[in-house]
């Protein structure tokens, strides 16, 4: 059965950096499209990265360009998600997906598979 199990969460100050990574478990998900998702309270669960299964395609949410950048090791069934220039409103839990569609679908939500997700705090 497939697994996605996200880490590197945590608590750091606005304007400092985490990497976020997703390991995927049981069968190879190599070939799927893998994005990221967050929620912070209160609030909808949005949209934050995605890439192709080469890692070719990105597809970043407007409020993370520039500063987000998502990336996957194949071999290792791993994606990141490398955050850089933190504000306190990236405050959330972020949660990995994965999903046998592209990219514009997996950021609508469509995906097959979920992750636990893993807490970001942005402090002041």
């Amino acid at each position: 059965q497939r697994q996605l199990v996200e880490s590197g969460g945590g608590l750091v100050q606005a304007g400092g950096s985490l990497r976020l990574s997703c390991a995927a478990s049981g069968r190879t998900f190599s070939s799927l499209t893998m994005g990221w998702f967050r929620q912070a309270p209160e609030k909808e669960r949005e949209f934050v990265a995605a890439t192709t299964w080469n890692g070719i395609t990105r597809h970043y949410a407007n409020s993370v360009k520039g500063r987000f950048t998502i990336s996957r090791d194949n071999a290792k069934n791993t994606v990141y998600l490398q955050m850089d220039s933190l504000k306190l409103e990236d405050t959330a839990v972020y949660y990995c997906a994965a999903g046998r569609e592209g990219t514009s679908r997996l950021a609508l939500g469509v995906a097959d598979y979920w992750g636990q997700g893993t807490q970001v705090t942005v402090s002041s």
